[in-house]
C-alpha cells in the first residue's frame, strides 16, 4: 500500500496559519562566529547566508521600535551547567565562557540597549528568564532568526508556543550546517509550531505596525 504525499498526509490537519500578532519582538538566536567562521567545527555556509539576509530584518526591526533580544551559548569552563548536552556533543566547549568564537558575529551585533540571553541548552526559554521579559515587555509574538534551524531555532519554536507566543520564522533569516535538516525543521515548525514565512512578509508587517502607530 503506497503512502499518500507529504503535503496530501498534512493537508487538513497541521497546515493553520497562526498569522502575526500586534506586539512582535526579534529573537536573534546564536549567531556567533562558530557558525560563519569557515574552517570552524560548527560552521555552515546556510548560516553565513542567514545572518547576511538578517541584517535588513534587524534593522527595520530598530527603526521601528521592535524589541531585538540575541542569544548565546555560554559553559562554565567545566561544563556542569551543560549537563549530558556537553557530554553529548563534546564540540560545544567552544562556548566555554571567554572562548573567541562563541561571539556573535559582528554584521549583527547587538547595540547597547538590547538584552542578551546567555543558555545552556537548545531551547532559550530553558532555565533562562526569557518569557518573563518578553511577558514584561508585552510582547505577543516572537519573530526567530538564527541557527541552527534543526536545533536551537526549533527548540525555541517549540517553547515559544507552549509559552503562549505566536511563532514567526522568515526562512531566509535562519541558517543550518546542511540542506536536509534545515528543510525538515522548516517544515516541521511551519506544521506545527508557527509560521514560517518569506522576510519580505516580516518587514511588511514591521512597517505596518510603524505605520499604525505613528
Amino acid at each position: 500500500m503506497s503512502q499518500p504525499s507529504l503535503t496530501d498526509n498534512y493537508r487538513g490537519v497541521f497546515d493553520t496559519r497562526l498569522g502575526f500578532g500586534s506586539n512582535p519582538a526579534l529573537l536573534v538566536i546564536d549567531f556567533v562566529i562558530a557558525y560563519t567562521t569557515p574552517g570552524a567545527p560548527f560552521f555552515g555556509q546556510g548560516v553565513v547566508d542567514a545572518v547576511d539576509a538578517s541584517v535588513a530584518l534587524i534593522a527595520k526591526a530598530r527603526e521601528t521600535g521592535v524589541p531585538v533580544l540575541y542569544t548565546v551559548v555560554e559553559y562554565h569552563p567545566s561544563g556542569i551547567d551543560g549537563g549530558l548536552f556537553f557530554k553529548k556533543v563534546p564540540s560545544l566547549k567552544l562556548f566555554v565562557r571567554g572562548e573567541p568564537l562563541g561571539a556573535i558575529d559582528p554584521k549583527i551585533a547587538p547595540h547597547p540597549e538590547d538584552i542578551v540571553v546567555a543558555k545552556q541548552y537548545p531551547s532559550p526559554f530553558f532555565g533562562t528568564s526569557l518569557a518573563s521579559t518578553l511577558r514584561a515587555m508585552g510582547v505577543d509574538s516572537i519573530v526567530l532568526l538564527g541557527c541552527s534551524t534543526s536545533g536551537c531555532v526549533r527548540a525555541a519554536a517549540v517553547d515559544g508556543i507552549q509559552n503562549g507566543f505566536r511563532v514567526i520564522v522568515p526562512r531566509e533569516c535562519v541558517g543550518d550546517r546542511h540542506d536536509a535538516p534545515h528543510e525538515a525543521a522548516l517544515f516541521d515548525i511551519n506544521a506545527k509550531y508557527g509560521d514560517v514565512v518569506a522576510r519580505a512578509e516580516v518587514l511588511d508587517w514591521f512597517s505596518r505596525l510603524n505605520a499604525r502607530a505613528a
